[in-house]
């Protein structure tokens, strides 16, 4: 399949999910090429799944206070602390991707388990939507499907901070924060835990290139995010991403 990469590096919260609304909207149209996309945050974000509440997954008063952006997903799942990783989205018409949705997962995310590979990390996919490495989680993937077309985007875990993660998701109490950590630290990993060296968002970019190009089979041409595809991210992330009345919503 001929697809566009955008490698567009660190944008905010709002901004990158409009941009991928924008995106969609515009392969859904006929107008833009299939397109696999590489993106980290800046600053640091939580990000909401659909269907959650903002107020019971987020401490809100800890994120403003720090400068960390919230923002509910298209996508479903659950809240995701967004800070040293590269996210990846790729957005193409139903027709190139399996029907089904645990193979459809399992298609994409086959271009992320070659990405490891490059950085020598071993990896394996983990039902219905996780990558897991010595057990351990190492990326979350989540999906949707409108339009005719399949958005699908996920974390890869370059680094993680436990502890500064909880300061913005919402536990309970103190006793169960404590526990929380502790749970998340044996269930979640990192390429940095797992090479005991940090690995920059530039190296792991070109590993995933890689990785999905060999995977999904897909002829990738550089570009970037077309004129109208940019005012329109911009004029979402404004209306929508940014609102109270999107991220409060549910």
């Amino acid at each position: 399949m001929k697809c566009r990469l955008i490698d567009g590096g660190a944008s905010d919260a709002y901004y990158n999910m409009g941009l991928d609304e924008s995106i969609l909207e515009c392969v859904s149209a006929g107008r833009s090429p299939p397109t696999l996309r590489f993106y980290a945050w800046r600053p640091p974000a939580v990000s909401i799944g659909y269907f959650q509440g903002i107020r019971e997954e987020v401490d809100l008063d800890s994120c403003f206070r720090d400068g960390v952006d919230v923002v509910r997903r298209l996508t479903g799942g659950g809240a995701v602390y967004h800070d040293a990783e590269l996210t990846y989205s790729i957005i193409a018409p139903e027709s190139a991707m399996p029907e089904d949705i645990l193979e459809s997962y399992r298609h994409v995310c086959k271009g992320l388990i070659i990405g490891l590979a490059e950085l020598k990390v071993k990896a394996e996919f983990a039902s219905l939507n996780d990558i897991t490495s010595g057990g351990r989680k190492i990326s979350g993937n989540a999906q949707t499907r409108r339009m005719g077309c399949v958005l699908q985007h996920g974390t890869i875990i370059l680094s993680v901070d436990v502890e500064r993660m909880f300061r913005y998701l919402k536990v309970p109490s103190e006793k169960v924060r404590d526990k929380a950590v502790s749970d998340v630290k044996a269930r979640v990993t990192s390429v940095k835990d797992v090479l005991s060296r940090d690995i920059p968002y530039s190296k792991a970019a070109d590993a995933f290139r890689k990785g999905f190009s060999k995977a999904l089979r897909l002829e990738l041409t550089d570009g970037r995010p077309s004129p109208a595809e940019d005012a329109r991210a911009r004029e979402l992330a404004e209306a929508k991403y940014s609102t109270l009345e999107w991220n409060s919503r549910r």
